[in-house]
């Protein structure tokens, strides 16, 4: 238990986590992945929060959009710097808490946000919450991606993050028919009562993981892995500057992150625009393409069983291109249609996106992993250049910015296809973490048993040979 809960940890040192079996890591996992519906719930609450505020404060739409550029900001700050550095050197466990009581300390400043009805002190706060849920992701990710048989990592990430997208649409359902139901349009009290609820859970779950058993897979753990994998994988160890396949991943994912948020941003106008329907009417819509983007989830993740997650990716991008062109020509209830399929092929592309661009990475995993999560800022910079060529020429027309999104990241399967197949097909048909006679696959003392049990062997046949 000493062990379990130190401080600090080496990232040097080996612990054995790179080796788990499936049942030895499920538990941590759904630990782990009731964070991803924290997450989605936070982003969930966004858009109703928007609304909220531009009637209870008398702001603009504009000036509303400053929620989301202060929560996607903090993706900006943490990852690279304080977040990435906690987990490479305090190990997942300290970051998961850190980064836990990070968010709860912003969940409370809404509430003298609320008592002085500041829109900018609620800014503060969503950025407070963007730093501790950033902090969590920096962890959450690389964790359920490396903890287990690695050639199930893609797998168990979509499975994860598909409940990161129930949180996304339970979250405005809720708000709408618990939280603010029968509340004054202009009061907040709901709002201060709400993220108090938030704040309470939130501390209650980081006392949890104290007390959890986490397995803490070092640095040299996947170094490890990597180098057991070398015989399918082809892989060689490389400076940090030569990963160009993670520098690839950073980028498409920055645009991937931007466009989904562009289009989920301005879905509700489109809507409105293209079939001429209440707001009302339009956000129900918006809640059927929420539902799609959760099934999309979990279908990609059963489709990980038995395809090459490199296919998924590209087949799923593939969709999103042609429709997001075809609905900025269609219009009508068509053209809705066309944009609710876009969300749910959306839904496969951010955990694809990351776990095939930090596999190989070795000893670059924790550092690597934590640029990936920084990308996601991109959703501070694609809604506001949306909604410009929205103001000035229509919704229909500002699904060009998410376009051009997309296009970068459908380059990123394109690329990976053609140059790195090999190598993420190798992975695929790594047997380590699974069992044999020996005992665990990638196992130190699994390899020790096997090159004693080969001694034994010799021995004995030079015995009766002689």
């Amino acid at each position: 238990m000493a062990q379990q809960h130190r401080k600090n940890i080496s990232n040097k040192g080996l612990t054995g986590a790179s080796a788990l079996t499936v049942r030895q890591s499920i538990f941590p996992i759904i630990l782990v992945t009731t964070l991803f519906f924290l997450w989605g719930f936070a982003y969930g609450l966004l858009d109703v929060l928007n609304a909220k505020f531009q009637t209870s404060l008398n702001i603009t739409a504009a000036k509303a959009g400053g929620l989301q550029g202060a929560y996607f900001g903090a993706y900006l700050v943490g990852p690279p710097t304080y977040s990435g550095w906690l987990v490479r050197r305090f190990g997942y466990r300290w970051t998961f808490i850190t980064g836990l009581c990070i968010y709860g300390v912003g969940a409370l400043m809404f509430w003298p946000s609320a008592v002085y009805r500041s829109f900018g002190g609620f800014c503060g706060s969503l950025f407070i919450v963007g730093s501790g849920l950033s902090t969590l992701e920096t962890s959450a990710n690389p964790f359920i991606a490396t903890c287990g048989p690695p050639r199930l990592s893609e797998f168990r990430l979509e499975l994860s993050q598909s409940f990161q997208a129930i949180g996304s649409v339970m979250a405005p359902l809720l708000a709408s028919r618990v939280f603010f139901t029968n509340a004054d349009p202009n009061g907040l009290s709901k709002v201060q009562w709400t993220y108090l609820g938030i704040a309470a859970f939130v501390f209650c779950l980081a006392v949890v993981f104290f007390f959890s058993p986490i397995p803490e897979v070092t640095d040299a753990d996947m170094a490890l892995q990597a180098e057991q994998c070398s015989n399918l994988t082809g892989y060689q160890d490389k400076p940090l500057h030569k990963q160009y396949k993670l520098f690839f991943g950073v980028a498409a994912q920055f645009c991937y992150v931007g466009a989904q948020v562009g289009v989920a941003s301005q879905f509700i106008k489109y809507a409105v625009e293209s079939a001429n329907i209440s707001e009302a009417a339009a956000s129900d819509r918006y809640a059927i393409g929420q539902g799609l983007f959760a099934l999309g989830r979990f279908a990609a993740a059963g489709a990980m069983m038995f395809m090459k997650p490199r296919y998924i990716l590209m087949l799923f991008m593939t969709m999103i291109m042609i429709f997001i062109a075809a609905a900025m020509g269609v219009y009508g209830n068509a053209g809705i249609a066309m944009l609710s399929l876009v969300l749910f092929f959306e839904s496969a592309i951010f955990p694809t996106i990351f776990t095939l661009s930090i596999r190989g990475l070795g000893r670059h995993t924790k550092r690597g992993s934590s640029w990936i999560v920084a990308s996601v800022c991109g959703g501070a910079l694609f809604p506001a250049l949306t909604g410009l060529v929205a103001d000035t020429k229509s919704y229909h027309v500002a699904m060009c910015v998410p376009l051009v999104g997309f296009l970068v990241a459908f380059a990123f399967p394109i690329f990976l296809n053609t140059y790195y197949a090999k190598e993420l097909d190798g992975f695929r048909e790594t047997k380590i973490g699974y069992t044999d006679a020996d005992g665990t696959i990638g196992d130190v003392a699994h390899d020790e048993r096997r090159l004693s049990a080969i001694g034994e062997k010799n021995a004995y046949l030079t015995e009766v040979e002689v």
